[in-house]
């Protein structure tokens, strides 16, 4: 039997891997510059967490105009694909539906966009505990929240609108909880004054919030519940207050999706890829848009996608334009990341026997045990379940400072048969 692997490639000059805003940006800057583009996405529509799944009525003006244009492009578009593996420069092995695929790019641009930070503090796996993003992408897509007593905590802007999502799905808003302290958000405001259309943005949403109760410098210490979350306790530091409720959506901002970029050996610091100018990273014909350079926003995502597309398609006249315009979004994206800093207090939520890796059910205590991240693997197998550290990862780093920089294809879960598919067939 022939190995899919041996196929020639599918070939095309620019490759984009991730179709939320940065990459729906720069696949249609590069497609408009006449470049053949292929855009995957590991969903099953464009969009990314923050725009797919959204009613066309109920999505942002910008998001409809966006992906109308990205309709009526030249693009190659190929959904349900996950990226996993770099078998040689300039190639990127993928999983689609159909099986195994290779792609030969000339240049590449990463749009890989960012995830949820979840904190263990005891009760936060009880059926009932949600991330926001992914609460309200489940709400969107129909997952019945109407009637249901809602509690929303963590940290970032993401909270006000998930809160505002459940709310128009019909849920009851009885507490949201904001881990940032008044006087950091006061400044964050004064920051937003650059950007009127952000400060309209949240007054409509605190508008349409009036009626729940808001509180910064609030954080979870415990959900609890028989079968089902019940209820949860919160902490100002001093005092604690518990709300009775069903559903509880806690998540501390964003981390940014890194392991591509780490594959393809693109330098980081502080966590985020490393750009020039044109969004180009430490390997030449490789670019970087979007979260993954630096948590800001679906509006600072779209101008780094049109420098990053137009660059790549040789248009750096074009993309030195929109410097200015990147220059004010990245002032933004600094006073985000300090306003929602986390608090010193949260690395005291976990408990001795709070579960810290979901996957492989390790344990506070079991994890304090060890120096560094490798050790905690070796030994407990923390980090090496099917999310492969993404969710405890990131909440090892921070909890217990540890760099947690460990990538090896493949960088996502695939089946079986597209790992065999790849492997070259052994000499006759």
């Amino acid at each position: 039997m022939s190995n899919p692997a041996a196929a020639p490639p599918a070939a095309c000059e620019i490759l984009v891997a991730g179709a939320g805003p940065a990459g729906i940006a720069a696949t249609c800057a590069a497609a408009d510059a006449g470049k053949h583009v292929v855009l995957l996405d590991a969903a099953p529509w464009p969009g990314g967490p923050v725009w797919r799944g959204v009613s066309p009525q109920a999505l942002p003006r910008a998001a409809r105009s966006w992906l109308d244009r990205l309709r009526r492009s030249t693009v190659t578009v190929v959904p349900s694909a996950t990226a996993f593996d770099v078998p040689a420069p300039g190639r990127l092995l993928v999983e689609t539906p159909s099986g195994s695929r290779t792609f030969a790019w000339e240049k590449l641009i990463l749009a890989t966009g960012a995830r949820e930070r979840y904190l263990p503090f005891p009760g936060w796996t009880l059926p009932g505990v949600f991330g926001p993003g992914g609460l309200h992408s489940l709400s969107h897509a129909g997952w019945p929240v109407h009637g249901r007593r809602a509690v929303v905590a963590g940290s970032g802007p993401l909270l006000l609108a998930a809160a505002d999502g459940l709310r128009q799905h019909g849920a009851r808003i009885v507490f949201i909880a904001e881990q940032a302290s008044w006087s950091r958000l006061a400044r964050f405001g004064c920051a937003l004054a650059r950007h009127p259309g952000k400060v309209a943005q949240g007054m409509a949403i605190g508008t349409r919030l009036l009626s729940a109760c808001y509180r910064c410098g609030w954080w979870p210490v415990r959900a609890e519940g028989t079968d089902h979350l019940e209820r949860v306790t919160f902490t100002d530091g001093s005092r604690t207050r518990t709300c009775a409720c069903d559903i509880l959506a806690c998540g501390f901002d964003l981390v940014p999706n890194v392991e591509l970029p780490r594959l393809l050996g693109c330098t980081l610091d502080g966590g985020f890829v490393r750009v020039n100018d044109f969004q180009e990273t430490t390997i030449h014909g490789v670019y970087c848009a979007g979260e993954p350079t630096g948590i800001g926003g679906g509006d600072c995502a779209l101008v780094e996608g049109r420098i990053a597309g137009l660059a790549a398609a040789g248009r750096a006249a074009d993309a030195r334009q929109l410097l200015p315009q990147r220059h004010r979004w990245h002032a933004f994206r600094r006073a985000l990341a300090a306003a929602f800093a986390l608090r010193p207090e949260l690395r005291r939520l976990p408990e001795p026997d709070t579960i810290v890796c979901r996957c492989e059910d390790v344990v506070h205590s079991q994890m304090l045990g060890w120096d560094d991240w490798r050790s905690a693997k070796l030994h407990t197998r923390a980090g090496m379940g099917p999310c492969q550290g993404r969710t405890c990862g990131a909440a090892a780093q921070f909890l217990y400072g540890w760099d947690c920089a460990c990538t090896r294809p493949p960088v996502f879960p695939v089946t079986v048969g597209t790992l065999t598919a790849t492997t070259p067939n052994p000499e006759p």
